[in-house]
């Protein structure tokens, strides 16, 4: 019996500790949405003469993005802006036609007298940093724009970002994300639905609470002088865009966020694809966190602001917590009436989940959906916001291993997210040569979880023990939909 109470009370104290991180994150979210919503969060469009306007370079990493690279090329010509003060280069070091495609497109370009050039390294070392820093050498631009593949910026992007860089602090401007393809699958609607809170509460909020944010890796602008300034881009992480932001806050530059100005994208269309991105972005972030965060505590920064960028920096681990909360809540299920542990109290964290569901009705159905009739884009939100929180949930043995893999160093490739050009439901992935189709030992072991968590769930109703059902039932459902979509896409 005694050691029945160990067991129990340590299980107790680990899903208490996990619990209370998860709680803090939350609360973490709802201070930035109290900074979003007490200030005008309109961006200040100034007018752009073009007998002012500085030259820029506008940069486009690209590795095998056969599907998308000429789209790209195109709305890059297409920027309201001088052609004498232009400057575009195509950093490809693809291994396909991409190549051919990306030069062919360049030639075209060349003969009607845009200043644009292929530049490709003889190995791919340092991969998206390492072509970043190489084409810095040359670049002319007193700014650089840098667009990912999957991009197709508004003509007017320079005429609305470039006029803000008259406030002489402003090292980076970074505009909002928009989804091409957000209508394409569930998959991508609940990819929209998460991004739409970072690219509104999270950057708009960090940025009018005097808290470093960060340049999201593609659909912004620098000036030259600061990613110089800065220390240049880096390969030691995962997340390029994150690490150089933040070194560049330390040195004194301000990053501006446009909520109002956007920039059309694609979102990744099957699991894999997804969980690439995912791996990237929660390896780079704890990467980022390990590399960064001694030096954010030894600057001359206020209390408030290390903390601030300590939690942007560790935002990814709360994958780990969840992950964690979840495992060792089913042997507690058994041990909490053995050794008499009063759970009542825990209803108070349900506060948390109130927090979050308002976080997102505000980010998605007050701002970044198309407006429509009110009913109907509540009832849409109360349909997508389980089964987003489910997925999240299925998703964080993943991204737990990414985190972890991420605070003790280990090395591994930067895996691209393949872009297949997908705009119109009738569009597929399934026919493209970047498609994926293996089953990793990752989803395998979340078809495991998933039975672990559906066993806990049958358990709970059949011995009336409901502590645990909502988390249960959502873990279930989560690894469920991970491992089912994982198996039909690879099929």
């Amino acid at each position: 019996m005694l050691f029945i109470k160990i067991l129990a009370y340590l299980c107790f104290l680990i899903y208490t500790g996990s619990l209370i991180y998860v709680a803090l994150f939350c609360v973490s979210q709802f201070h930035l949405l109290y900074h979003y919503i007490k200030k005008n969060n309109k961006s200040l469009l100034l007018p752009a003469s073009d007998k002012a306007l500085p030259k820029v370079t506008v940069q486009l990493p690209i590795f095998n993005e056969k599907y998308v690279v000429e789209r790209l090329i195109d709305a890059i010509v297409a920027l309201d802006y001088p052609k004498e003060k232009l400057e575009i280069q195509i950093l490809d070091d693809s291994t396909d036609e991409t190549l051919e495609l990306s030069q062919a497109k360049t030639a075209f370009y060349q003969n009607q007298g845009y200043d644009i050039k292929v530049i490709r390294r003889s190995d791919r070392s340092g991969f998206k940093a390492g072509a970043l820093k190489e084409a810095m050498k040359t670049a002319t631009g007193e700014f650089v724009a840098i667009f990912d593949a999957d991009f197709i910026p508004n003509p007017d992007f320079l005429k609305r970002t470039i006029p803000i860089f008259e406030d002489a602090q402003i090292g980076v401007v970074q505009t909002r994300w928009e989804h091409l393809n957000e209508d394409y699958s569930l998959l991508t609607k609940l990819q929209a639905f998460q991004l739409n809170v970072h690219f509104t509460i999270e950057q708009k909020g960090r940025e009018n609470g005097n808290y470093f944010l960060q340049f999201n890796g593609t659909a912004g602008i620098w000036r030259s002088k600061t990613i110089a300034d800065a220390g240049g881009w880096e390969a030691d992480t995962l997340t390029e865009d994150l690490d150089l932001s933040y070194r560049a806050q330390l040195k004194g530059w301000k990053i501006h966020y446009m909520v109002d100005v956007t920039s059309p994208s694609e979102l990744p269309a099957e699991m894999n694809g997804l969980k690439s991105q995912q791996y990237r972005w929660m390896k780079g972030g704890a990467e980022t966190a390990r590399k960064l965060l001694p030096s954010v505590w030894k600057s001359q920064l206020g209390l408030g602001e290390k903390i601030g960028a300590t939690v942007h920096l560790l935002a990814s681990s709360v994958f780990l917590f969840v992950f964690v909360l979840g495992l060792i809540s089913v042997p507690l299920l058994f041990l909490i009436k053995p050794a008499g542990i009063d759970m009542s109290f825990f209803t108070i964290f349900f506060s948390s989940l109130v927090i979050i569901s308002l976080i997102y009705f505000i980010a998605n159905v007050g701002i970044a959906w198309k407006k429509q009739n009110l009913l109907w884009m509540i009832v849409k939100f109360v349909l997508i916001f389980p089964i987003f929180m489910a997925l999240s949930m299925g998703l964080s043995f993943h991204n737990s291993i990414a985190v972890l893999q991420g605070f003790i160093g280990k090395k591994t490739d930067f895996v691209r997210t393949p872009k297949y050009g997908i705009r119109k439901i009738t569009d597929s992935f399934r026919k493209d040569a970047y498609f994926n189709s293996k089953l990793s030992k990752q989803t395998m072991f979340e078809g495991v979880l998933a039975l672990y968590f559906i066993t806990a769930f049958a358990v709970g109703i059949i011995y009336h023990l409901n502590y645990f059902q909502l988390l249960h039932g959502l873990l279930a459902f989560g690894y469920s939909l991970t491992f089912f979509i994982s198996v039909k896409h690879a099929k």
